[in-house]
């Protein structure tokens, strides 16, 4: 079995602003489950509705380096349509009612994610 991880700053049903979210909470649903593990992970943002953090779990948690200052890393999961989806937590970054906003605030949140991806 193949393991496919989506990486995406927002998915359907969780947070949607564009097209982006349409394929990212569609297109693992469509690949076949017995060749394929698919997950997906998407920031936790605080603007995510209540009734999908409340399913959520905690899984761990870890410090990393980024720049000068140690932040912290949340992982949550929960499982939508047999589909196992991550959330990447930390309040400072993920905070805002929207995904994108400030451009030099954005650099540095999508900086945090995907090293706290890998």
């Amino acid at each position: 079995m193949k393991n496919i991880l989506f990486v995406a700053s927002e998915c359907v049903p969780f947070i949607k602003t564009g097209g982006l979210a349409d394929v990212v909470g569609a297109l693992p649903k469509y690949l076949d489950k017995e060749r394929y593990d698919v997950r997906v992970i998407l920031p936790n943002y605080m603007s995510i509705p209540a009734k999908y953090k409340e399913n959520m779990q905690y899984k761990t948690h870890f410090y990393m380096e980024l720049a000068w200052r140690s932040q912290y890393v949340g992982i949550l999961e929960t499982v939508i349509d047999g589909i196992t989806f991550y959330l990447i937590d930390n309040e400072y970054y993920f905070a805002g009612d929207k995904p994108y906003g400030n451009i030099h605030e954005d650099i540095e949140k999508f900086a945090f994610f995907s090293r706290a991806v890998l």
